[in-house]
């Protein structure tokens, strides 16, 4: 089964008059949805855009494994735990926050900041934070995330070309740029298909384009 659900679709949020634009896949904060809780690990998948300056001020997490891929621009982060990175497009972030962290993320570039910050649920809880960044992650290399029982695949294809979607129970196509044919459904940037009992779907490009796949395995019973 294919559920696709349209960028224009998102719940807005963010702050726009302090430069933040945040467009919500998922029910978040304000924008309660019952039916829109989670698929599978992912309980967030948000499209970020911070003007020059802008950001967010320190603020906690705990008991999630939030995963960032920056589009355009420049995102600055640091945490708690010492880490002050800056993390630019092709940069894949991760930040395991365990039993709790605190992190700032701004853009202190000139230019504008675009991100996809996806947040997956643990399979256990507790244990100490952990942080990475992978420096220009290669075209269609997985990166397992153990903590979530999930794994991201990166995918950049030239116009006219192919690639797979993982077989397996759950899947999640998330397209950056571009647009892609995933079956009958179009799909262009901003819009996602949450996929079940993925077998044999390919993806084709309708012209130059990115997206994150994410690889997801049975429901589990979370903490």
């Amino acid at each position: 089964m294919i559920a696709v659900r349209r960028g224009k679709e998102r719940y807005r949020g963010g702050d726009p008059d302090a430069g933040i634009e945040t467009l919500h896949a998922f029910s978040f904060g304000p924008h309660f949805d019952p039916g829109n809780l989670r698929f599978g690990a992912l309980i967030a998948c948000n499209e970020e855009r911070l003007a020059p300056g802008a950001g967010f001020a320190e603020h906690p997490h705990r008991e999630t494994e939030i995963v960032t891929w920056v589009v355009d621009g420049e995102l600055t982060h640091r945490d708690s735990t010492g880490h002050a990175t800056t993390v630019r497009p092709g940069d894949l972030q991760r930040l395991s926050a365990a039993g709790g962290v605190r992190h700032v993320e701004r853009n202190d570039a000139d230019r504008p900041l675009r991100f996809v910050q996806m947040w997956l649920a643990p399979v256990e809880f507790g244990g100490e934070p952990e942080y990475e960044v992978v420096r220009e992650i290669a075209d269609g290399t997985p990166y397992p995330l153990p903590r979530a029982g999930a794994t991201l695949h990166v995918r950049r294809l030239a116009a006219g070309a192919h690639t797979a979607v993982p077989d397996g129970p759950r899947a999640q196509v998330q397209v950056v740029r571009g647009a892609l044919l995933l079956g009958d459904e179009r799909l262009a940037a901003g819009d996602e298909a949450r996929i079940t009992d993925a077998d044999g779907l390919r993806l084709t490009a309708l012209e130059d384009a990115e997206c994150l796949i994410w690889e997801m395995g049975l429901e589990v019973s979370y903490g």
